[in-house]
């Protein structure tokens, strides 16, 4: 079963994706954080505007909720074009792609979100639209079937993906750049909110947004989900302004601890900790333990406790770390027992 998370850095709704595109920074000079990638693209940017040509097809590839669609915008905005927007998934046939290629203008981007989820048949399409800005188009069916080469006008590809791995080797080299996007640390998740308060007209203090930035797990679409939700908290049990104690109370309330973890992080590690001597145990048997698909656990679940090292990944299966048990409440030796406190 998959289970909306307020931690999950994928968007979990409409109203929440209209919610993060309210928040987004448009330029280069207003994002925060990624400042590897900022200043690659910084002068991969400059250097296409000075020549006066569309900027190179770019793969950004990375756990989600990172940035990887508003980086597609602001390379839009910094040309100065339009950008298309499209997902993996929704392409499931050539003339669905052969729609927005062919109403793509010169410079344009079009991008394609969760690209490692195009079929096969589309990926080989898209190969000489990204090489040679062309496309051979298959007219009719049978003994009366003709191909037709259509020329396109110079675009840019922008690919995101989670799972960069999935791409074929010859897809991914016909990106001219890779940028891959990593957590952010505390103190810019801290800036994000201070920004992103600011465009909401929220009234919070440093300690409060410190609270907030510590359990979002290095994710600002997650930091930005969390805000949202104390600010509302703030509203109906405090007098609208956010304090550090209410901050505290909301995030409480929402399941989410002080290290990011909710209901199945904890639920997770409790049974690798319970269930298995604290590991080693596979993640199929986890998955059945938990109910919960294994493609989640990896994508969602994982990440975040093998960040602050409270999992590890071996050979054998996965491990609950000391810190695991300490977090939990827990003590080893034997059965894992519950510390009494």
């Amino acid at each position: 079963m998959t289970r909306e998370r307020i931690v999950d850095g994928r968007p979990v709704s409409d109203v929440d994706e209209t919610f993060n595109w309210s928040l987004r920074p448009r330029t280069l000079s207003e994002y925060i954080g990624q400042k590897n990638v900022v200043q690659k693209l910084r002068i991969s940017l400059q250097a296409s505007k000075a020549r006066g040509e569309p900027h190179e097809h770019v793969l950004f590839y990375g756990p989600p909720g990172l940035g990887k669609t508003t980086l597609a915008n602001v390379i839009a905005n910094e040309m100065g074009t339009n950008l298309i927007a499209t997902s993996g998934p929704v392409l499931e046939r050539t003339g669905d792609l052969m729609g927005l290629l062919t109403n793509l203008e010169q410079g344009d981007v079009l991008f394609i979100d969760e690209i490692h989820r195009l079929s096969r048949v589309i990926e080989e399409f898209v190969y000489p639209a990204m090489e040679d800005f062309q496309v051979d188009f298959l007219v009719d069916k049978g003994p009366f079937a003709k191909s037709i080469k259509v020329q396109l006008k110079r675009f840019t590809l922008v690919g995101a993906t989670t799972r960069a791995g999935f791409l074929t080797a010859p897809f991914r080299e016909r990106f001219g750049i890779y940028h891959y996007l990593d957590f952010y640390p505390t103190d810019e998740i801290a800036l994000i909110l201070r920004r992103s308060a600011q465009i909401l007209d929220i009234e919070i203090d440093q300690p409060a947004i410190d609270q907030i930035a510590k359990r979002a797990r290095g994710t600002p679409r997650v930091a930005n989900r969390l805000l949202r939700r104390v600010r509302d908290y703030a509203e109906v049990k405090h007098d609208g302004s956010v304090e550090e104690q209410i901050a505290v109370a909301a995030l409480d309330l929402e399941g989410v601890d002080t290290r990011g973890l909710d209901e199945l992080d904890r639920k997770f590690l409790q049974t690798i900790i319970t269930s298995y001597r604290g590991g080693p145990v596979g993640i199929a048997a986890l998955s059945a333990s938990l109910n919960e698909e294994v493609d989640t656990l990896e994508d969602m679940v994982e990440p975040h406790l093998l960040k602050i090292g409270f999992l590890n990944r071996t050979r054998q299966g996965r491990v609950a770390t000391a810190q695991a048990f300490e977090h939990l409440g827990y003590k080893r030796g034997g059965a894992a027992q519950k510390e009494l406190f």
